[in-house]
């Protein structure tokens, strides 16, 4: 075929005039539309929960709820809808059950957060909904969330409400920080509509941090470009319980910079192939990466990386796809072994529509949320969100030295004195006059086998 005949050529140059009017007219019909999927707000509202949700979300007994409505206290009891036959809460409401039902999950006072960064080399594997959702997922178990959009495209700031470029300016990005204007983050934290949801919004601009990293790192001898946002984030830490980045689809200097920033990484990965390869090329090229930063004395821990099968295609059996589906299932599982979840979110028509709407299934109206597509949805996001919950004052600390269970006490921690018993006589005469310590100590054990078994 003839290359000049395969499609159709235009009549006139496009300049880049053209394109800067075609790219004006695009922004102009997006805030249009999402006015009208908005419609009469101008901002995004979150739904309102049924008891019974509130009911599974936080796992309360149901004679516990229905004794604590009975008998009203701190906890807010909802409203009785217009028939009169359920009640409701708003997302707020929802959130002081989970504070005082989850208290044992949540981060301890003087803690600080435990950072997430979703990342894959290829678009349109559901990372940013997977970020966005458990966002909303932990806020409604009570915990208190900061998303960082790393993505110029500003997926996630679309998501929770804001339009990028339209609304948002490139002084309110990373940029600032990336390019050392602002020594960290709080100049861009901004409230959103999820209660519970702080955000650090993207536009497109923030794609020039990948010349200005580059340049610094050249002209600074010091300068470390891959510890920017993890310096940066450190003063907010404290204020949060997790911290979740949303990367670009690429291995970008943005990219490694939330990597780099975080405990932990979950990637995504439909079950196709292309996203299987692009996986592996993601993994091979962040391998070079690592390599690089050992020989320049850069030290990393992550501690998990999680690979979440998304868009899961269940077909009839007779259906290839299926049958296609499954074999590259057991591609990842070889590949990935244990970092492969135990849940994997369906591709139902649930996602899609809530995509459709600016949202996640996390946005969906009560009555929407009684359907089985939605149901099948919450269930999958409901255990994803369970597997990366927060661990708080449930945690253990053992010391045989007083003295070093003083943190881990002030971080909320139940503390554990270990005595050697030969050593017991002395010490248990010494404790007693240790009045400074004592608070520090929850339990005194000579026995530590013992006191395992008899708390498990």
């Amino acid at each position: 075929m003839d290359p000049t005949t395969a499609s159709p050529s235009p009549t006139h140059p496009i300049s880049l005039r053209a394109i800067t009017e075609q790219a004006e007219r695009a922004t102009s019909i997006v805030a249009q539309a999402r006015g009208v999927m908005l419609a009469p707000e101008s901002r995004k509202q979150p739904p309102m929960f049924s008891a019974t949700q509130l009911i599974e979300r936080l796992q309360i007994e149901r004679s516990q709820y229905e004794y604590r409505v009975r008998n009203p206290n701190s906890l807010p009891t909802g409203r009785l809808t217009s028939t009169g036959a359920r009640r409701e809460y708003t997302l707020g409401e929802m959130r002081q059950w989970a504070r005082q039902y989850r208290a044992a999950h949540l981060r301890p006072e003087g803690g600080e957060a435990i950072t997430i960064s979703t990342a894959h080399f290829k678009g349109g594997s559901s990372k940013t909904t997977t970020a966005t959702t458990l966002a909303q997922g932990l806020s409604m178990r009570g915990h208190k969330v900061l998303v960082v959009d790393v993505d110029p495209q500003g997926s996630m700031t679309t998501l929770f409400g804001f339009l990028p470029d339209a609304e948002v300016d490139v002084t309110q990005t990373l940029l600032p920080l990336l390019s050392g204007d602002e020594p960290d983050v709080a100049y861009a934290i901004r409230p959103t509509y999820w209660d519970g949801v702080d955000l650090v919004p993207s536009a497109s601009p923030l794609f020039s941090a990948e010349f200005i990293l580059p340049t610094r790192q050249l002209k600074e001898a010091s300068f470390q470009f891959w510890r920017t946002l993890d310096f940066g984030l450190d003063p907010v830490r404290s204020k949060y319980d997790v911290i979740i980045c949303d990367t670009p689809p690429s291995l970008s200097f943005l990219t490694v910079n939330a990597l780099m920033a975080s405990d932990g990484i979950i990637m995504p990965l439909p079950p196709n192939n292309l996203d299987f390869a692009s996986s592996a090329q993601f993994w091979d090229l962040f391998k070079d990466l690592a390599d690089d930063f050992a020989g320049r004395g850069a030290g990393k821990d992550f501690a998990f990386i999680n690979v979440l099968l998304s868009k899961v295609k269940y077909a009839a059996p007779r259906d290839n796809t299926g049958q296609s589906t499954a074999i590259i299932r057991e591609w990842i599982q070889a590949a990935y072994a244990e970092r492969v979840l135990p849940v994997e979110i369906p591709d139902v028509e649930a996602v899609r529509t809530a995509s459709k709407e600016f949202g996640t299934v996390y946005d969906a109206s009560r009555d929407n949320a009684t359907t089985r597509t939605f149901k099948s949805a919450f269930e999958a996001y409901d255990r994803f969100v369970a597997l990366h919950r927060i661990a708080g004052p449930q945690a253990v600390m053992f010391e045989d030295l007083a003295r070093n269970l003083i943190v881990p006490k002030a971080l909320g921690m139940t503390t554990v004195l270990i005595v050697p018993r030969n050593f017991e006589p002395t010490f248990s005469e010494i404790w007693e006059r240790d009045v400074d310590q004592e608070d520090h100590v929850d339990y005194v054990t000579d026995n530590l086998t013992g006191f395992l078994e008899a708390i498990v």
